[in-house]
């Protein structure tokens, strides 16, 4: 899986670090690093199978090693993949261009275009150049939004897809990504900055590096978002060659 592969390029760097911060939002996920390395994943609570406490390890992460945090990524709890993911990310997201905009970059004009969840933003503009567009997500928002599931019929058909970073956590983005034939960016602060993807066919990272941790934990843990870190997180974007 493509976790798999995360872990075994930050693995080096995560076995030198320990845990020095954790928040767990309703919105986010973050982790410090103590070299001050923070990184976002979205939290999805909602999906956590858990009752009162949705971390086992819950008052314990703090000066763990942060790759026996990192390996939470794997797990099939949404909540632990948060950390984990958020962990991978305060290693990989060190860098990066400033990032244009998404549509400014991809190829969208007369395109068939695919986006896996709902990126309100983009959705106005896309309809106006693209072909068509088609939404899926798996808490529809209104009639013309597919199911998640729709999409093993209908993303293969789709010349750009859109994916929301958040499959990573909750482990779809594997089979997403065996199911898109066409032009792939990976978008949104869960992003890892890896040239990992462009094994697996994604051609662009839409990602943040979280340049004032101190603010962008205080933001997560008042259930704060993307418009809420403001100048804390700077957009970047990665192109990758395809291998």
């Amino acid at each position: 899986m493509i976790v798999d592969d995360l872990l075994g390029e930050a693995e080096s760097t995560l076995s030198k670090r320990v845990i020095a911060d954790v928040r767990i939002g309703l919105g986010y996920t973050a982790v410090l690093l103590d070299d001050e390395g923070c990184g976002l994943a979205g939290t999805l609570v909602e999906e956590s199978r858990h009752c009162c406490t949705l971390l086992a390890g819950a008052g314990e992460l703090i000066g763990k090693p942060a790759l026996e945090v990192a390996a939470y990524a794997k797990s099939s709890d949404p909540v632990a993949s948060s950390v984990g993911i958020a962990t991978l990310n305060a290693v990989l997201n060190r860098d990066g261009e400033p990032s244009p905009r998404p549509l400014d970059v991809l190829p969208i004009d007369g395109a068939t275009v695919g986006m896996v969840g709902y990126f309100g933003p983009l959705i106005g503009e896309l309809r106006r150049r693209a072909k068509s567009l088609t939404i899926f997500e798996r808490r529809s928002l209104s009639p013309d939004v597919l199911p998640d599931w729709a999409a093993e019929r209908e993303l293969p058909t789709c010349d750009i897809v859109l994916i929301t970073s958040l499959t990573l956590v909750n482990k779809t983005l594997d089979h997403l990504l065996q199911l898109a034939r066409g032009e792939v960016a990976l978008i949104g602060p869960t992003t890892p900055l890896s040239p990992v993807f462009a094994r697996y066919g994604v051609s662009h990272l839409f990602a943040s590096v979280v340049v004032d941790p101190k603010r962008v934990l205080a933001t997560v843990s008042q259930a704060g978002g993307t418009q809420r870190f403001k100048d804390a997180v700077k957009k970047v974007y990665w192109q990758l060659k395809q291998e």
